[in-house]
């Protein structure tokens, strides 16, 4: 694929997409009716995306649990979400703090940071509508992502960036036309899929180029740093404290969901198309792969 991309490339592809922001970019504040009451019965997520789908735990579950469950659930992915923009805007901003302020790459790297922005707004405006804890990360996670966003680039960056945009995106997809979703929540992943298609191809683009120069044991340690990344964020989509939300045990629950095979297969499902690009660009191989094995993303 894109071994033949060369750096000169770079300007073409962030014009088309400036274009395309110019052209098909959301206002969360117009576009989304914030007071719209939520639609009685519909659901905030697919079921059978839900951790414990599948389990004994789930089976015990009432109807109107299951659907406080999808609720709770979505909200602490979509408080990962919100948290993993920030850390974006954060690497964006070093990275393009580098590059020629006169190229129309730095100024899609700029315009990136300013969807995120809203991004950002547009995720923490929807757990506020629903009434929900703001889950993200355990500060475990929070406090080394501080030396991440400060210290990482590079084939890194990129590969990590995909990790998180792609996999979420494969299930805000199977949202938008699904009728069982509440209109509020298929909005908000309508807006951020459009435009999250736009940074993808963006970062596509800069890891084939960059991974291409690394030597050996460069590679390997972006290799590492991608694979601890992907391990860490598909594990703390789901906050524990999700579960006590429907009366039960946060501790034997989140055991239940680490455990469930469908679970597992939809993380798999989730990373479907990040996955294999990765691994034709050589970015999964060596010992680091085992990391994504654990992570049942492969």
């Amino acid at each position: 694929m894109a071994r033949v991309l060369q750096p000169k490339d770079r300007d073409k592809t962030a014009e088309r997409l400036l274009d395309s922001s110019m052209r098909n970019s959301y206002d969360p504040d117009v576009d989304i009716d914030w007071d719209a009451p939520l639609v009685e019965g519909k659901s905030f997520m697919p079921e059978e995306r839900v951790s414990l789908y599948g389990t004994a735990l789930w089976d015990r579950l009432s109807p109107e649990q299951r659907l406080e469950l999808t609720k709770h659930e979505i909200g602490s992915i979509t408080s990962v979400g919100l948290w993993t923009e920030i850390v974006l805007m954060q690497l964006l901003a070093r990275y393009a703090a580098d590059l020629d302020p006169r190229s129309p790459h730095t100024h899609y790297a700029l315009t990136e940071i300013g969807d995120e922005t809203r991004h950002a707004i547009m995720f923490g405006k929807a757990i506020g509508r629903l009434g929900l804890p703001a889950y993200g990360p355990p500060r475990v996670v929070r406090t080394p992502a501080k030396l991440f966003g400060a210290l990482i680039g590079g084939p890194a960056m990129f590969a990590s960036v995909l990790v998180v945009e792609e996999t979420t995106d494969r299930l805000q997809r199977s949202m938008l036309d699904d009728e069982r979703i509440q209109p509020m929540i298929r909005m908000i992943n309508r807006i951020h899929v459009v435009e999250e298609a736009r940074h993808v191809r963006y970062a596509r683009e800069e890891l084939v180029r960059g991974v291409g120069s690394l030597g050996r044991r460069a590679l390997e340690l972006h290799r590492l740093v991608t694979a601890v990344v992907a391990h860490t964020v598909v594990n703390v989509l789901v906050h524990p404290a999700v579960y006590r939300a429907v009366g039960l045990d946060p501790r034997e629950a989140r055991a239940v969901a680490l455990a469930n095979p469908h679970h597992h297969e939809t993380r798999r499902w989730m990373a479907e198309k990040i996955v294999p690009f990765l691994t034709e660009v050589g970015m999964i191989g060596g010992p680091s792969e085992r990391i994504w094995q654990k992570a049942h993303l492969l």
